[in-house]
């Protein structure tokens, strides 16, 4: 594992940047480090709340555009592109979970060697990552 760095599941990455309080304290704690070491989230975590704001179950207060601007000008959380190698990673897990956007975080997280900060339980019960929540 490389250091303190990890990867936001797109939740983690939503409520850190709008809603604070449903953060764990342990997530609370990782973020705190993310903000003085950087971190990464995949970009599928924007194409993800693009989708959920496109069909009217998640209101930013922002376009998802400037969202993504903010993450990036901020410079502590990395937005990693979502390569051939990711996809390749996503579909070659052991894992008979679906969703596409989790299958590629979990393969960012893997690719780069560090665990996902995430609420999921899918993800969380997953033994083929490291998980923190």
């Amino acid at each position: 594992m490389a250091g303190d760095v990890i990867v936001l599941d797109t939740h983690v990455l939503l409520w850190w940047a709008l809603d604070p309080d449903r953060l764990s304290a342990t997530a609370t704690a990782k973020l705190a480090e993310v903000e003085r070491r950087g971190g990464f989230a995949s970009s599928i975590s924007i194409w993800e709340l693009g989708v959920k704001v496109q069909r009217g179950k998640l209101d930013l207060g922002i376009s998802v555009e400037d969202f993504a601007r903010r993450v990036e000008r901020s410079a502590i959380v990395e937005l990693l592109p979502v390569n051939t190698a990711t996809w390749l990673r996503s579909v070659d897990l052991a894992w008979s979970h679906r969703d596409p956007a989790d299958r590629v975080i979990v393969a960012t997280a893997l690719l780069r060697g560090v665990p996902v900060l995430t609420a999921d339980d899918t993800i969380r019960q997953f033994s083929g990552v490291a998980s923190v929540w």
